[in-house]
């Protein structure tokens, strides 16, 4: 080997085969399968390797190892806070006023089953579509505009709460008015409350649509006097919810309500540029047979054009071909437009954000960062949004106020602990009761929790077991008390910062260290037996020499050959890297335990 090789400078990405090293460091790739037998790895010309492997074989014959730079991208991701600023205001919260112009309100219908949204949707569907359209809507996209005095409106057709409150959930935050339709001989009904809380949550104009006044049994009145009761004052009371009769079934006050829509969307001056790169919300995600995977998006910011490099999580895409409700091609959608597109290449889930990226490699490099991360996350226990957590969150100026769901045995004790509660903080950070109520924690009441980053706390009920799978999967804390002064405390003790939490050590498993490494990069990594247990990624770790404890930190890395591992059982043999120790010596022994909060 010459001495211009001995100095030579390589760039090794990742992963690479044995073939692909030998042609970074021009030389054979019989010496570099040699070299790797040295090292004690049998490896074929076309068997990948990682970084570290490469970098020591590399050096090993000379040469001087770095690592591949990452790609180089403009519209990098911005981490958003978990509690921040609603998706919607989000995407235009860094446009210069000069830029922005009026967009049409995107528009939902909430509301009881039975009261008539779907068929209130199909007459405003039908009797008022865009000006120009010829035929009529030829296929279902999730969302259509319609037209009304020269102005266009948008509506989402996905009525009910359920499906508002999973694009919630998400982080979406695509309806700008929500429609609450009562049934006129019916009135306020469980759902109908529920309706409310979400529409509040998601800091929406509500206008109720008093729907099937064509009955004979209609009792407006009564339901005016309902509304008022759970919070809605109506307007001619003195309030300010806008209450507007209507008959979906005669077709009457259609008109009107379309009018009250535009005139709250005119006093809300809903703006937009049209100016920038698109991005918005997936109102629905399909996989047709013949097209493959299409998306409908409502572009929320920006205008979206066909050709455009298309982030969605971990799924990019081109546009290949875009179409509106109607079925028919367009080349491009301003805000408030909902369109199908082609040439994904995954199906996005409703309520995932999209944005519009410099190319179709850059969208392919994000989408596999956020799978990568996607990956990892999945085996971190889901993140629970505590008490204790809001402390973090109060430091760093995110939270203005705490959200928190009440239930409660009886109705009598409601009031007490919801008058206790209004009480704590102070203007800078305040408890916000999104939804009180008796009986059992719901799975509703945990999918609102979801929704608006709130504490579930019950007084003398329990979780009904669907309630807890939700709660367990989407990470929901679950407060029980039944003792009032003790749920007060604790909630005054969290906005004050003082609220601690108790965790238990469990132990999961111990080894012993029968080698140590010397890994560029990550210095010495321990080569161990797992004696009894198990150990996993991110595991917390206690390292004892002669039963005296020396350091406790966190597993950085873990390694079975040259294969990164989530976990290794009892009696195999595996590397451990620890954050922050490499003082490693044969015969330590290390036992892995994880923290658990106590009951």
């Amino acid at each position: 080997m010459t001495k211009e090789q001995s100095r030579k400078a390589i760039v090794i990405p990742d992963f690479l085969t044995v073939r692909e090293l030998a042609g970074l460091m021009e030389v054979s790739p019989i010496d570099v399968i040699k070299e790797l037998m040295n090292s004690g790895i049998m490896a074929n010309i076309n068997q990948q390797i990682d970084y570290e492997t490469a970098a020591i074989v590399a050096e090993e014959m000379g040469f001087e190892a770095g690592p591949e730079a990452p790609p180089v991208i403009e519209e990098e991701e911005k981490e958003i806070p978990m509690i921040s600023l609603p998706l919607k205001e989000r995407m235009y919260e860094d446009e210069a006023p000069e830029d922005l112009e009026i967009r049409p309100p995107v528009v939902t219908m909430l509301g009881h089953v039975d009261h008539g949204k779907t068929t209130l949707l199909d007459v405003i569907r039908h009797t008022n579509v865009v000006a120009g359209e010829p035929g009529g809507i030829t296929q279902h996209v999730g969302a259509y505009q319609v037209e009304h005095d020269g102005k266009k409106i948008t509506f989402l057709d996905t009525p009910g709460h359920e499906a508002f409150t999973a694009m919630r959930a998400r982080g979406a935050q695509g309806a700008d008015i929500a429609i609450l339709v009562v049934a006129s001989d019916d009135g306020v009904m469980p759902q109908t409350q529920e309706a409310i809380d979400h529409a509040r949550a998601a800091r929406v104009p509500i206008i109720v649509a008093l729907n099937k006044m064509d009955k004979a049994n209609a009792s407006p009145e009564r339901v005016k006097q309902q509304l008022t009761d759970v919070g809605l004052q109506i307007e001619e009371w003195g309030g300010e919810t806008i209450c507007v009769p209507v008959s979906a079934k005669q077709k009457t006050g259609i008109d009107d309500l379309l009018d009250n829509i535009a005139a709250v969307a005119e006093l809300a001056e809903l703006k937009a540029n049209p100016n920038r790169p698109a991005m918005g919300t997936v109102i629905e995600g399909e996989l047709d047979k013949s097209r493959g995977a299409t998306a409908t998006l409502l572009v929320q910011n920006g205008t979206l054009r066909l050709g455009d490099a298309l982030l969605i999580e971990d799924i990019s895409g081109r546009i290949r071909a875009m179409f509106n409700e109607r079925g028919e091609r367009v080349e491009k959608a301003t805000p408030s437009t909902p369109v199908v597109v082609l040439g994904l290449s995954g199906v996005p889930h409703p309520g995932e954000t999209f944005k519009v990226v410099k190319d179709e490699k850059t969208a392919r490099v994000l989408a596999a960062d956020r799978a990568d991360d996607k990956e990892r996350a999945a085996i971190r226990p889901a993140r629970v949004f505590s008490l204790e957590e809001i402390l973090d969150q109060i430091r760093a100026g995110e939270v203005k106020e705490l959200n928190l769901i009440l239930k409660a045995d009886v109705q009598g004790t409601i009031e007490p602990i919801v008058n206790s509660l209004e009480k704590l903080g102070d203007e800078d950070l305040k408890v916000n009761v999104l939804r009180k109520g008796t009986g059992n924690i719901s799975e509703s009441d945990v999918m609102l929790a979801v929704a608006s980053q709130a504490i579930v706390i019950g007084f003398g009920v329990n979780a009904d077991p669907a309630a807890s799978r939700v709660s367990a999967v989407e990470g929901v804390d679950i407060r029980l008390y039944d003792i009032i002064y003790k749920l007060i405390d604790d909630v005054d003790k969290a906005l004050k910062g003082l609220l601690e939490p108790v965790y238990e050590d469990v132990v999961s498993g111990h080894a012993e260290v029968r080698a140590v490494f010397s890994i560029p990069r990550a210095g010495k990594i321990a080569g161990v037996h797992i004696a009894d247990g198990h150990v996993a990624r991110n595991s917390l770790a206690r390292v004892s020499r002669n039963n005296q404890p020396i350091y406790e930190g966190r597993v950085s890395s873990l390694r079975r050959f040259t294969e990164d591992v989530r976990e290794v059982r009892e009696g195999f043999e595996c590397g451990v890297g620890l954050e922050g120790f490499r003082d490693f010596e044969e015969g330590d022994i290390i036992e892995f335990y994880k923290k658990e909060r106590e009951s």
